[in-house]
């Protein structure tokens, strides 16, 4: 080897330390910038007709742990999905009020029911009455409250969808950009690295917001991004646009429909140019990230806890204002059943019959539901408990429409309908194959004295609550934000304990009526607040099932709070196992600066020792 060649390939070393010393500057001045992944360089020897001639530095290679990297992704998806559960919740909790805290639904109840009985002992008193009513507006006002801010928490989240589709768009199309830009590139270029890190952190992001998973060809540089069902996101240079229609302030009535037509609340879809769009929540697409999160707490988790204070609410009203009256007996011939006056039933108001299939020997319950709105028939019986049918039916054509209607729907069970005499509906077996047990009405007092106990203490925004249902849905949806007392009854506090124009002074059944409607009584509740079943309802006096679904709530807020915890501790972990294998580490560049530092003056020296065998070697010449 010559000493010219030699000369050569101490340069060519020079040149690779620089090139090395410069990825090693730029590893330590982005130490701490976010995303950023270690570099290492790829250097190569160079070798002509099989003899070494030097070494050069081919590119720069990512020290990237991509299973790290792809936990690390999953987990920051359940971290977003917790985190925003866990903050959600606790809002909620903080609506509800801690148990004694002045204001809140126990307390203000409480104070309702001890109200009561004070009357009860002296149902004479003024002051008594004007106290009764005094904290039934409050219990009315907190309910009012309490349903305001569920759903101003459900318009959170519905603004909390659109502001993270926005980011979500941005993110896309950053992603698309940059494997646009690498497409030319090769995967060692050093501005290839830094481009890479940069959609890094776009995916990073990304996976805050959804479930993401991400597919990377290593020889084009390109990355696809799905989500986890396995709707595409990015593809190449292409990205899918996600599109929310935000509704902006929801009500208890807005509700998500499957037709965005009939939406209440906005509707996510995702579309790629010129492709077919993709409705995200009706296809259940996300199981992940904060979108997610926001989709079921908007839809389901808020909505429960709209229904629970809902059915407190009907629950209260329906409590005082209905009385159910048994049917008398009535026979016709073999035939056998019961008589029932329908006069006072209102719109809402309701018909129950129960009655054994002989055949099975089997209970079956029905109730007839008196619905004025045609368009809402017929009612379903989706989620009914077994062998209970709800059957709604319309009063507009008179008694004899209605039996007609009742003989068409009930008419196989072994039931037959008719219609005596003025209001009366006669209901009998029709033979051997069904037997009816019982048979009442369930009506709503409509006057403060008529001459029964239950009168309406409270309404819906001064109408009656009956639980009418219209094809806009049942009354009962968003009754706690409507409830309040009658007004007619704040004018006359009397009527709470006269229920006659002849109610003799210190006459207690009415207070007493009350008093025990509040605390002792005991109500079914739908399973929609999450307690009970079809199979099974949930029953229960109303200060038990407020304690019940104020608990339920407070566990899930545990729950989500424990959940985020852990979710942080995972993150955190892998976060600090991808800065280990894929982060800077100031010692290691250290190292490797001192020894790049020696190599340098090591090559230095061989051209300095060559440069003075040239110089001995033309001295020798001369």
């Amino acid at each position: 080897m010559s000493l010219s060649s030699a000369l050569g390939i101490a340069m060519t070393g020079l040149r690779a330390n620089q090139a090395q010393m410069s990825i090693v500057s730029s590893n330590v001045a982005n130490a701490q910038t976010p995303g950023y992944v270690a570099q290492t360089a790829i250097q190569t020897s160079i070798a002509t007709t099989g003899v070494g001639t030097g070494v050069r530095v081919e590119g720069v290679d990512r020290q990237l742990d991509r299973f790290i990297q792809s936990q690390l992704r999953t987990e920051m998806s359940g971290g977003g999905y917790a985190n925003q559960t866990a903050n959600v919740l606790g809002q909620l909790q903080s609506v509800y009020g801690p148990p004694g805290n002045e204001g809140s639904l126990e307390t203000t109840y409480g104070r309702f029911t001890q109200s009561l009985q004070t009357l009860s002992a002296s149902p004479g008193s003024a002051s008594a009455q004007v106290s009764v009513l005094s904290t039934a507006q409050s219990f009315a006002q907190s309910l009012n409250a309490t349903s305001a801010s569920i759903q101003t928490l459900r318009s959170n989240a519905e603004q909390s969808i659109s502001d993270s589709v926005s980011a979500a768009n941005v993110a896309l199309g950053q992603i698309a950009t940059i494997n646009a830009r690498l497409q030319s590139m090769k995967p060692i270029d050093p501005a290839a690295a830094s481009l890479m890190d940069q959609r890094d952190v776009a995916i990073n992001k990304l996976a805050e917001l959804m479930d993401v998973r991400v597919v990377t060809d290593p020889n084009s540089n390109q990355t696809s991004v799905f989500t986890n069902s396995g709707v595409t996101l990015v593809s190449g240079s292409i990205a899918s646009q996600l599109n929310f229609t935000a509704k902006g302030s929801l009500d208890a009535n807005a509700k998500w429909n499957a037709d965005p037509t009939k939406s209440g609340t906005g509707t996510l879809t995702v579309s790629m140019p010129n492709g077919p769009g993709i409705d995200l929540i009706a296809s259940n697409s996300l199981s992940s990230g904060k979108i997610a999160a926001d989709i079921k707490l908007r839809d389901q988790t808020l909505v429960q806890a709209q229904e629970q204070v809902d059915q407190l609410a009907a629950n209260l009203a329906s409590s005082l204002s209905d009385t159910t009256t048994a049917g008398a007996a009535a026979t016709a011939g073999a035939q056998t059943g019961f008589d029932l006056n329908t006069a006072g039933l209102l719109d809402g108001n309701s018909i129950n019959i129960s009655y054994t299939d002989t055949a099975t020997n089997t209970q079956k319950q029905v109730r007839i539901v008196r619905v004025d709105d045609a368009s809402a028939l017929p009612l379903s019986n989706a989620g009914a408990a077994p062998n209970t049918q709800t059957l709604g039916v319309s009063f507009a054509g008179g008694m004899a429409s209605v039996v007609a209607q009742l003989n068409t729907a009930l008419g196989g069970a072994g039931l037959t309908f008719s219609n005596p005499a003025g209001a009366t509906l006669r209901v009998l077996n029709t033979n051997a194959s069904a037997t009816v047990n019982a048979a009442s009405t369930t009506t709503t007092a409509t006057a403060l004295a008529g001459g029964g106990l239950a009168l309406p203490v409270f309404t819906d925004g001064g109408a009656l609550y009956t639980g009418r249902i219209t094809a806009a849905g049942s009354q009962t949806t968003g009754l706690a934000g409507r409830i309040g007392v009658n007004a007619a009854l704040l004018a006359d506090p009397s009527k709470l304990s006269a229920y006659t124009a002849t109610t003799p002074a210190g006459d207690n059944k009415r207070s007493d009526f009350l008093f025990t409607q509040m605390t002792s009584g005991t109500y079914s509740f739908t399973p929609a607040t999450g307690l009970g079943s079809a199979a099974s309802p949930y029953k229960s006096t109303m200060t038990g099932y407020m304690q019940q679904f104020l608990s339920l709530q407070s566990n899930a807020a545990s729950v989500a709070t424990q959940l985020k915890e852990g979710q942080d501790v995972v993150v955190s972990t892998l976060q600090s196992k991808m800065q280990a294998t894929s982060g800077v580490s100031i010692d290691s560049e250290m190292s490797s600066l001192i020894a790049l530092q020696n190599t340098y003056a090591a090559n230095a020296h061989v051209m300095s020792v060559v440069q003075q065998m040239m110089n001995s070697l033309l001295q020798a010449v001369n």
